[in-house]
């Protein structure tokens, strides 16, 4: 009887828990004090998406890195670089550009200016193929 109880009572309950709570539109300011500051931070805020805003100073990189199973798209707000990608020629780049890093690419930001590279990513997942 308990575990009747008990399967009937998680039978009720399961539709609540698998319910995300509703996602709200907001607005972010892209000012930081540091290098780095991430603006969107994935669920439960969004449902997968994160974002957030880079300054690079001249010469300086973010570092190889890859985002997985997730593709990412950099909004360049100012400055020039280049997008290496591991294996590829660098793409170079100048404000206002967007560049395009699909899923599993091992990539790396280089501010080639002498201003600041200042640029928004956004990452999100890759819809499955």
């Amino acid at each position: 009887m308990l575990i009747r109880t008990l399967v009937l009572l998680l039978a009720l309950l399961a539709p609540l828990a698998c319910q995300a709570p509703p996602r709200q539109p907001l607005a972010i300011a892209l000012q930081c004090a540091s290098g780095d500051c991430p603006l969107l931070k994935g669920a439960p805020q969004t449902a997968g998406m994160r974002s957030g805003f880079v300054r690079l100073q001249s010469g300086a990189t973010v570092g190889w890195h890859t985002t997985g199973k997730h593709e990412e798209a950099l909004v360049i707000l100012h400055g020039q670089g280049e997008a290496l990608i591991d294996g590829q020629a660098k793409h170079s780049f100048v404000a206002p550009a967007l560049a395009y890093i699909p899923p599993e690419t091992r990539h790396n930001v280089l501010n080639t200016g002498k201003d600041a590279l200042e640029y928004v990513y956004v990452v999100a997942p890759a819809a499955a193929q």
